[in-house]
């Protein structure tokens, strides 16, 4: 056992001088803003790493006295020009999709399987989940018609919340979707009818003022929700990273795009109002649009062009503080997995990292990617490769203080919950190398985000520096 934690320690150890040796200029640059462009590369490959390399969660209690206050108190997480911070400090983002907390968590019989999957989460150094904060007129529904609510599928909510934070993960809330599972906008437009309104169409969610009002309503009661578990009010939680206008909003009845983009004006500029302090996000795929003909050949097919979204123009909105990107390969591009699929993915990351840095001056993060079992020719060895470009693009952006702002995969499940998985699942305990892959990127960004906690006072010694994020790191020969 102390050989095994000696060359665990060398392991580190190296690791470690090998980043500071890579970032040293990089962070202090990023920090200071000198901009002189150097492309120095800090990138090891997963491959270099021993296969039964420490994981996120051998390093984590090293990084507490860093990364956190003492006091463990959260503060609110903000963006400055191009990056998220938290306490005036960069906040690169790695993190995952589960969309059935809530609805597990109202029934006693699955509710464990949230805590499960946040324990599992923080394991490997997932630091920010995006869930839904709806569920209209559909099996457990939160709002059973409008500003109607089940009080104790909304309890499930605040227990979602609360236990996030007890796992220092935050939460993008999703406040309604575009698709009908989980209700969606047609359920808006169904209860719209059955007030006598005269609708033709899902999209008269965007344009009609009496559904505007409903999908208000439902922002405000959300934000104004006092969570039962904690006695905080939503809009004043810092576990709370951000509120997402809608999931994938589309609006293919108007390919202009100008119906979309008057109903994103508008209610961006509402949550911003009831809520100044949380972070706002549209929820796009990321599809380029009339606004910018240069960019639409980049877009996935041609389809893309005409669902009524528009990227840049989307996104240059009042209210708007960091942009969001999908990443689909196997759904826009072609089902079987392919080189293609990379290619694509690559080039994708590039053009949404270059126009958040270059047109909307704010981070973006790829809020939902990844590869389904369900794909022709899908393996794992894909899946990992995947994640590992996904990853390798971000840290190639952090490097250089890039708009690159972190990624969320879709999806993390938890043991027992294979009845659910869409083809997309990752069940950690059954994924040994793509949980590595996600705990070496979160060591990464860990070690990044400490690093310039410290303000970059590179003129302590490198032990020292040592030191500091590693504090106790010489009592593992003792182990």
């Amino acid at each position: 056992m102390a050989a095994h934690s000696t060359l665990l320690s060398l392991i580190l150890i190296g690791l470690i001088a090998v980043f500071i040796f890579s970032v040293e200029h990089t962070v202090s640059s990023f920090v200071e803003g000198d901009g002189d462009g150097d492309d120095q590369q800090f990138d090891f490959s997963v491959e270099d790493v021993p296969e039964n390399h420490f994981t996120y969660s051998d390093m984590s209690n090293g990084f507490d006295g860093v990364v956190q206050k003492k006091n463990d108190a959260w503060s609110m997480v903000e963006t400055r020009q191009n990056q998220f911070v938290v306490d005036g400090q960069p906040f690169y983002v790695n993190g995952f999709n589960t969309y059935w907390l809530m609805v597990f968590a109202a029934d006693q019989s699955t509710r464990g399987k949230v805590t499960e999957v946040f324990k599992q989460a923080a394991s490997v150094g997932f630091t920010v989940c995006r869930t839904w904060a709806f569920n209209d007129g559909q099996w457990r529904a939160l709002q059973k018609s409008p500003s109607v609510y089940d009080e104790e599928v909304f309890k499930a909510l605040d227990f979602v919340i609360s236990e996030a934070k007890k796992y220092k993960i935050r939460l993008i809330l999703s406040l309604a979707n575009n698709w009908e599972a989980y209700g969606g906008k047609a359920q808006y437009v169904k209860w719209g009818r059955a007030a006598g309104l005269n609708l033709t169409s899902d999209d008269d969610f965007f344009s009609d003022p009496t559904l505007r009002s409903y999908y208000k309503a439902h922002v405000a009661t959300v934000l104004n929700r006092v969570n039962t578990y904690t006695n905080v009010m939503y809009k004043e939680d810092p576990a709370i990273f951000a509120w997402e206008l809608m999931n994938e909003p589309r609006c293919t009845s108007d390919p202009s795009g100008d119906k979309l983009q008057g109903w994103i004006q508008e209610m961006a500029v509402f949550v911003k109002s009831m809520d100044p302090k949380h972070l706002v996000e549209v929820g796009l795929e990321g599809f380029y649009g009339p606004s910018t003909p240069n960019r639409v050949q980049l877009n996935p097919n041609t389809y893309a062009q005409q669902v009524g979204t528009d990227f840049i123009r989307n996104h240059k909105v009042l209210g708007v503080d960091f942009a969001s990107v999908h990443i689909y390969a196997d759904t826009w591009v072609s089902p079987s997995v392919s080189d293609t699929h990379l290619q694509f993915t690559k080039s994708w990351m590039d053009a949404h990292i270059e126009d958040a840095e270059k047109y909307l001056g704010m981070p973006v993060i790829f809020a939902e990617f990844g590869v389904s079992s369900k794909d022709p020719g899908y393996n794992s060895t894909f899946r990992d490769a995947v994640l590992n470009l996904v990853y390798k693009t971000l840290l190639g952006s952090t490097k250089k203080g890039g708009s690159g702002g972190g990624s969320l995969v879709w999806q993390l499940f938890p043991d027992g919950t294979d009845y659910m998985d869409d083809g997309y699942a990752i069940v950690l305990s059954k994924s040994p190398s793509t949980s590595n892959i996600i705990s070496l990127h979160s060591t990464r960004l860990s070690i990044f985000n400490s690093i310039c906690s410290m303000r970059c006072r590179w003129g302590c010694k490198k032990k020292n520096l040592m030191d500091l994020i590693f504090p106790d790191h010489h009592d593992h020969d003792e182990m």
